[in-house]
């Protein structure tokens, strides 16, 4: 009966310390998986990475007629998550084009989060996009001003501002800024198109980031 026991007490703590190694976001990736075994992914395809705004996206296909969308945004993401999961994120793929929108997340972890952290972050993954596809198209949709997140704006701002320069140097890249678009005409950031929690989007604010995105598709 104690053999038994201890078996079975050897075995919980194994399962248990699994589980608790498993990455953040570990499941959402294998959700992907799935998705990517019921429908195998189109080549040529544009890819959208990134988190929420990404996420809650879910008919972004709607938005944007005659392109093949994969989108693989999940919700609550970094760009230190990118960095982790990227083989998972572009090895099943073969895109002409990738959009990425994350960032915002990592300084709403931390306030105190320098901009040049997050630019480095963005770098890195940019760097692993190029080493598996070197000549595809790649865009970055600036991190917006989200109303609930005002503490952070300071940092964004620096940060859109170094992304852009570093996009604008490379080849087949670009700085998608949405930021203006989002203003009212006094300069404020529109309250009226995201939901109760001021960070994500009505099917207004997507409309507004499908007007600024649609010149960039390939």
């Amino acid at each position: 009966m104690k053999k038994i026991l201890s078996a079975f007490l050897l075995l919980y703590f194994a399962i248990a310390f699994s589980q608790e190694k498993k990455p953040m976001f570990w499941q959402d990736i294998q959700e992907f998986k799935k998705l990517d075994q019921q429908n195998p992914p189109q080549k040529d395809a544009i890819l959208f990475l990134g988190s929420s705004s990404f996420t809650k996206w879910t008919d972004v296909a709607d938005y944007f007629p005659g392109k093949t969308i994969i989108n693989r945004g999940f919700g609550g993401s970094r760009l230190t998550d990118l960095n982790d999961f990227a083989n998972d994120l572009l090895a099943p793929y073969q895109p002409k084009q990738i959009i990425i929108y994350c960032g915002e997340n990592d300084f709403a972890d931390n306030h105190q989060l320098k901009a040049k952290v997050v630019v480095n972050r963005f770098k890195s993954f940019y760097r692993k996009i190029r080493e598996r596809f070197p000549d595809i198209e790649i865009d970055y949709i600036s991190i917006k001003y989200s109303p609930s997140r005002e503490v952070i704006w300071p940092q964004i701002k620096i940060a859109n501002k170094k992304i852009a320069a570093f996009m604008k140097k490379e080849p087949n890249a670009e700085f998608i800024d949405v930021t203006k678009a989002m203003e009212d005409a006094d300069g404020n950031v529109r309250k009226d198109i995201f939901v109760e929690d001021m960070l994500h989007f009505k099917p207004e604010g997507y409309n507004i980031w499908a007007k600024v995105i649609t010149p960039y598709l390939k």
